[in-house]
Order: C-alpha cells, then structure tokens, then sequence
C-alpha cells in the first residue's frame, strides 16, 4: 500500500503525499465577492508557482456551524458550486468545499476535485456514505476533517466507511483536539498515530490544517484563536513530514465573513509558503551517509 492519494485536476492530476511535492490547500473560509475570490486565488497560484508546490483552492459555499443564525453563511449551493466551477476554470486550480448533508455531495462532486468533510460531521454515516458513493462515481478526493473529540486512531472508522461506499481516494485533516474549555492544543504524538492509519485496505495521507488549529473555541460570541501562532503549527507540521497543509487567507481578515480570528492576512501567506516549501525540501531530502 502508498500513503497516497490523487486529485485529478482540471489539467493535471496531483499526488498527495509518497515522493510528490508538498500540497497546500488555501482560500477564504467562505466564498465573498469574485474580486476577493480572483485576488487570493491569483496570489497563491503565484506563489505556489514560484516555490514548486502543488495547490487546491478551498472556499465553502455554506457555513451550517455558525455561533448566531443572523451570522454570514455564504451564497449557497448552486451559486457557490458556479463560483467554484468559475475559479477552477479561470485559474486551472483543483478546488475543495465542505458539504454537510448527504443531499449536497452529488452535485458537490460534479465540481469539485475533493469533498471535505467538516471535524464535527466526521462519524456521520449517511454523510460519509453519500461523500464516498460520489466520489467514487467522479473520481474524487473525499478530505476528512478529525473530530476535535476523536482520537487520531478511531479515524480508522471514517475511514472504512467510506472503503464501505467504494471510495478509495482519501485524505485526513488534523484540525487540534479540545482541551478543556476554549483551548485546542495540536498533539503531535496523534498526528504520528493518524499518519501510520490504516483502514479497509487503505492508509490516507494526512493534512494539517493550521488555521483552524490555533482557534479558541466558543471563548467568545464568535471563535476566536490565536493567529500568531499559525506559522509556527504549520511549520513543525511540515517538519514533522505531512504531506499537505491546510489554510485559510483573506486580504482584510477582520472583514472576513467567517472566521476572523484564525485566517492569515493574505499578505503573510507568500513567505510562510517559502518557508514550508524550504521544510518540506529537507525532509524528503535523502540524508548523506557520514
């Protein structure tokens, strides 16, 4: 077995994980206007270009889990799936969002070159069937998010859920897990555990997403985090050996529509890609004997 699995791409397909070069999955946390989508798009095809990293952009069309009913959850569906389509074509890049009802995986799947599936629906079944019966029919990734109440190992059971449905091409996303009230911590010895997974005859390689793991949940009327602390999480992930790092970016993060406190101002994203480029280098490197 390879700890791999392959987007297909609107060109080319990409590899995540084995010997393929790092993978970064960015974007808003929700879809906002096509200018903001076209800058953050165009930015980070550059730089991903420049430094020989493969990217997906990632936005959602909906965000269900939100602190308030009067919060922003983004344009919906069918305007967000043309949004998606828009970008995929307009840029050439693979593209990601997260479905939440078993209703929205088919048509999501018909865009998208990965379905995500949200930390806190990752043990839902008919979720987790539909995402994998979809997939399977389009030739998708289904990206599954570790609940921040699960263990790195019992992500074994998603994983053969959607075996179960006839998907094989699978990713896991370490997210934090909850510690206590208000606090996620990133456990690293975990993220070994969930890297070693095996399931159904499959073993997903694992992305870290360092946004939402420096988030300080419920600590307030809307989540907070701990920016500050993103590049450092998303560095010794890197070094730790992931194959993918997930992040999300705006131009003004305060005006973001969804998760303010935790997305990196567009502006820092080109040198932390450098950096993880520089990490990622070194450790599929081959080391010299002495």
């Amino acid at each position: 077995m390879t700890r791999t699995c392959t987007i297909t791409g609107p060109d080319n397909a990409i590899q995540v994980g084995g010997a393929a070069p790092l993978v970064v999955i960015a974007g808003p946390c929700v879809l906002e206007e096509p200018g903001t989508q076209d800058l953050i798009a165009q930015t980070l095809r550059d730089v991903c270009v420049e430094n020989g990293i493969q990217l997906v952009f990632k936005a959602s069309f909906d965000k269900a889990n939100r602190t308030s009913i009067t919060s922003p959850r983004g344009p919906g569906i069918e305007e967000g799936l043309d949004e998606l389509s828009r970008i995929r074509d307009t840029y050439r890049l693979p593209v990601t969002t997260d479905v939440h009802e078993p209703a929205q995986a088919r048509a999501a799947a018909a865009v998208v070159d990965i379905l995500q599936i949200p930390a806190f629906l990752c043990r839902q079944t008919d979720l987790l069937l539909a995402a994998g019966e979809a997939a399977a029919d389009r030739d998708c990734v289904v990206n599954v998010k570790k609940g921040q109440f699960v263990s790195p190992r019992e992500m074994a059971g998603p994983v053969g859920k959607l075996v179960d449905a006839g998907c094989r091409q699978i990713m896991l996303t370490e997210r934090g897990t909850f510690f206590g009230y208000h606090r996620l911590v990133t456990d690293f010895i975990g993220l070994g555990d969930m890297m070693e997974l095996e399931a159904g005859g499959v073993e997903p390689p694992v992305c870290f997403d360092c946004t939402h793991s420096a988030q300080l949940p419920g600590a307030s009327s809307t989540t907070g985090g701990r920016r500050e602390r993103i590049p450092l999480l998303a560095r010794a992930a890197v070094a730790a050996g992931v194959p993918a790092v997930f992040m999300e970016c705006h131009p003004d993060p305060e005006s973001s529509r969804s998760d303010a406190g935790t997305i990196l101002p567009l502006a820092e994203v080109p040198e932390l890609v450098r950096s993880l480029a520089a990490i990622h280098r070194v450790v599929r490197s081959p080391v010299a004997a002495p």
